[in-house]
């Protein structure tokens, strides 16, 4: 039995020139850093994600096992790395980069070969501003950014990967098994990249339906929103409550605890509890806080009428 293994990987960094052609913003206000271009080998992957020297890292990873010149057997591992925030001495905005769930279809069995497919990302923690509609606000939400990595294994020991699709914005670094650099892609222009960087298609569906109709029951709501503060490890629901609540997480994170096994993390952004309001009433998760933090409270006054609910769960769902 032989056993034949390779990796692709992709490094998605941030140029000056990105940050250098952003609206102008109020003197003395930070909202994001630059990345200095990854090196032309990684050695490691981690050690950069710890330093912040990148937004996030697609690492697809797959193996197969060759019988007589026969594929037996097969698997796939991967993750996307997101990079850490970083503070500075500046009176700084800041916007916690979010991975969207891996996507990963079943693997292409062939005679000879195996196809594997992996797609990640999510915000970035960069600002992309843009008007809301009707109103005279400018609305800074986090750009997506997001790679689409293959890798095809062939019973003679071949390995080919790449990258086949990706987000324009901003650059993604391409290396091989031997974590060598042997493309790039992404804009060179970055004029204009943010009156789009928001509204794109992107491989978990169009985000800005739910972000607009969020930020008009946001700014158009005269009813106040209570706010709570959570301590870490306090529970915001319990599975099996009834509530007629939903939740927009403004800071901090959240653990989803299905059945006491926690199953995702929600960063700051995530609006929570719509499977409450559009169902029987009952709490299918118990949200319980990762860190220190604050939510506002949706009631039913705030979202009657609206398409909130329906879009968080359609979300939900493609997300799943």
């Amino acid at each position: 039995m032989t056993r034949i293994e390779s990796s692709v990987t992709t490094v998605t960094w941030l140029p000056f020139a990105a940050l250098d052609a952003l609206p102008d913003l109020p003197l003395g206000l930070a909202v994001a850093h630059h990345d200095e271009p990854p090196g032309d080998r990684i050695h490691d992957l981690e050690a950069l994600r710890e330093a912040d020297a990148f937004r996030e890292a697609n690492e697809l990873r797959a193996w197969i096992e060759v019988d007589g010149g026969r594929i037996a057997r097969h698997g796939v591992e991967g993750r996307n790395h997101v990079g850490r925030s970083r503070e500075n001495g500046a009176q700084q905005l800041r916007f916690p980069a979010v991975q969207l769930p891996v996507i990963r279809p079943d693997a292409e069995v062939g005679d000879s070969s195996v196809r594997f497919v992996q797609t990640a990302g999510g915000s970035i923690g960069l600002p992309a501003p843009r008007p809301i509609r009707g109103k005279p606000y400018v609305h800074l939400g986090s750009a997506i950014a997001w790679t689409t990595l293959e890798l095809v294994l062939h019973a003679d020991g071949r390995a080919e990967g790449r990258l086949v699709a990706s987000s324009p914005f901003p650059r993604h670094a391409v290396y091989d098994a031997d974590r060598l650099r042997v493309a790039e892609h992404g804009l060179d222009d970055f004029d204009g990249w943010y009156r789009d960087a928001l509204g794109e298609a992107t491989p978990w569906g169009a985000i800005d339906e739910l972000e607009d109709e969020l930020t008009d029951v946001v700014f158009g709501n005269a009813t106040p929103f209570a706010r709570r503060r959570l301590a870490a490890d306090e529970t915001l629901v319990r599975q099996g409550e009834c509530g007629d609540e939903m939740f927009l997480l403004l800071d901090g994170s959240l653990d989803v605890e299905i059945d006491g096994e926690t199953v995702a993390r929600l960063g700051s952004g995530a609006v929570v509890g719509e499977l409450a309001l559009l169902g029987d009433g009952r709490r299918q998760a118990t949200l319980r806080a990762a860190v220190p933090a604050r939510v506002a409270v949706l009631g039913p006054e705030h979202v009657r009428g609206t398409r909130l609910p329906e879009l968080a769960l359609a979300r939900r769902r493609a997300e799943a």
